[in-house]
């Protein structure tokens, strides 16, 4: 629902997915970040780490590989629709 605007924007590339997430993550380039879900709380009250891709670094390569697994089996099919209808993850 807080990505609908982003749909169809230069760069930008939505996909969903199926898997169990303890987090959300968001990746701009060489930043990202990563809301740590807690339980019993919606992710808004939630921490947000911003990780910068850092020379020797190995927690942003952590959570790029992680993103990089989940967006090999998402798919941008159905984007438009499930967000129109106000579903998704």
């Amino acid at each position: 629902m807080y990505l609908r605007d982003a749909i169809g924007a230069p760069g930008v590339e939505l996909r969903f997915h199926a898997t169990t997430l303890d987090n959300s993550i968001y990746r701009f380039d060489d930043d990202m970040l990563v809301n740590a879900h807690v339980y019993g709380a919606p992710a808004a009250h939630s921490p947000v780490l911003h990780l910068r891709r850092l020379p020797g670094g190995q927690l942003f390569d952590h959570y790029q590989a992680s993103f990089e697994r989940v967006w090999e089996q998402a798919s941008p099919e159905n984007v438009p629709a499930v967000l129109a209808q106000g579903g998704g993850r």
